[in-house]
């Protein structure tokens, strides 16, 4: 699948998983999890990709990844 989506595309990818546990408007690891496997699964090689992805995404280092962030990361890999 494209990393190549809209920005209404990538809010509403985004809502769908971070709505599943917690704050609505925050990805925990393990919904970043799901998201990337269902809709990004070229992203993620091995098993500590996920750890890396993770960090990368939490800038402000508070646990979670924001719509902010997500959406910093997917511009950059989609140019």
């Amino acid at each position: 699948m494209s990393t190549k989506k809209s920005p209404e595309e990538m809010k509403s990818i985004f809502q769908k998983y971070a709505a599943k546990e917690g704050d609505p408007n925050q990805l925990s690891k393990e919904e970043l999890k799901l998201l990337i496997q269902s809709e990004f699964p070229s992203i993620l090689k091995g098993s500590s990709a996920l750890d890396n992805l993770f960090e990368e995404l939490d800038k402000n280092g508070d646990g979670e990844v924001s719509f902010e962030e997500f959406q910093a990361f997917f511009k950059k890999i989609s140019q």
